[in-house]
């Protein structure tokens, strides 16, 4: 294999520039041409792939986003599109292609190794959603900014004597809520792996304020609901003031921290080293610290866990 490509897919997530500048230093080292995707899927179709060379990558390894940008692509998902992605990468004899991005970009390189490319995917999402790995790309980052965020916002419930609801992102899974709540020492966390009782809520809220607690922190995941109506209800059933903060997309940028920074180039000199080795649609991930390798439709056929035993020690130290 003389040339690779490397594109990100779907939403950014810190560190995605420490594994691109990986992929590219990795493959050079071992003698063989890099191409950037510019635009994801996107970038396939429209032929937006330019060669990489080391200095191209130099001085982006503490930045967030990513440096070849990113975007949605509808006609990724047909098979002409698919296979007009494929044409151009042949076209410019690029032979493997290194994919960095969620489940949904995971979907992507899938489908391309079905059609005989060879594809790796390199798991880089907030999230922390993708089965095969204890930890994604830029979930760390992530949630160190929440953790952050939350503590300032402690600061002025404390002074205001409040109780606050904070929505957090994540989509479906609770990874952000369960491991930013326990940190901080949040009374209540909503996930959506979880289920979840108003009243066992407002009985909390209650207890608390009866034996003199001032304020109150609810993580909400975005999973479960809208953050601004479980405060509206919240408010309805207690008559305690509350307020509610919805992070956004704050959390999806920063300079990644030095876990995620650590973690972007381990997995992504693998994914070239897989390549090399003759290796096709596989995604690597991280297991017990040690980086592994999995077969990218077998992970996507499982369901990602959240850790039920941090889950209920977070109960347990909220009482």
């Amino acid at each position: 294999m003389k040339k690779i490509g490397v594109l990100t897919s779907g939403g950014d997530s810190p560190g995605m520039n420490a594994a691109i500048r990986a992929v590219v230093r990795k493959a050079i080292y071992h003698g063989v041409e890099v191409y950037g995707v510019k635009y994801g899927y996107a970038g396939l179709i429209n032929n937006e792939i330019d060669k990489l060379e080391i200095g191209d990558v130099g001085d982006i390894i503490h930045k967030g986003g990513t440096k070849l940008y990113t975007a949605r692509c509808e006609e990724f998902k047909t098979p002409e599109g698919r296979q007009k992605a494929i044409e151009n990468l042949n076209a410019l004899g690029i032979q493997g292609l290194v994919v960095i991005g969620g489940d949904g970009s995971f979907r992507g390189a899938e489908k391309l190794t079905e059609l005989g490319y060879p594809t790796i995917g390199v798991p880089g999402t907030i999230d922390n959603d993708i089965p095969g790995t204890d930890y994604t790309i830029g979930f760390d980052t992530a949630l160190n900014t929440v953790i952050d965020a939350i503590d300032k916002i402690r600061d002025t419930a404390t002074s205001h004597e409040r109780t606050y609801v904070i929505e957090v992102m994540g989509r479906n899974a609770g990874d952000i809520a369960l491991w930013s709540g326990l940190a901080d020492g949040a009374e209540t966390i909503l996930i959506p792996e979880e289920e979840h009782h108003m009243e066992d809520i407002v009985g909390r809220l209650r207890r608390g304020h009866e034996r003199g607690k001032k304020h109150s922190i609810i993580i909400v995941a975005e999973g479960v609901g809208s953050g601004p109506e479980f405060s509206q209800r919240i408010k309805e059933e207690t008559n305690l003031e509350t307020r509610v903060t919805v992070l956004g997309h704050i959390q999806r940028g920063g300079s990644p921290t030095a876990y995620d920074r650590v973690l972007a180039s381990r997995l992504g000199a693998n994914a070239v080293e897989l390549l090399l080795n003759g290796e096709q649609g596989c995604m690597v991930g991280i297991r017990n610290n040690k980086v592994v390798h999995k077969n990218i439709s077998e992970a996507l056929s499982e369901t990602h866990e959240i850790d039920r035993d941090m889950y209920r020690l977070s109960q347990e130290l909220s009482i």
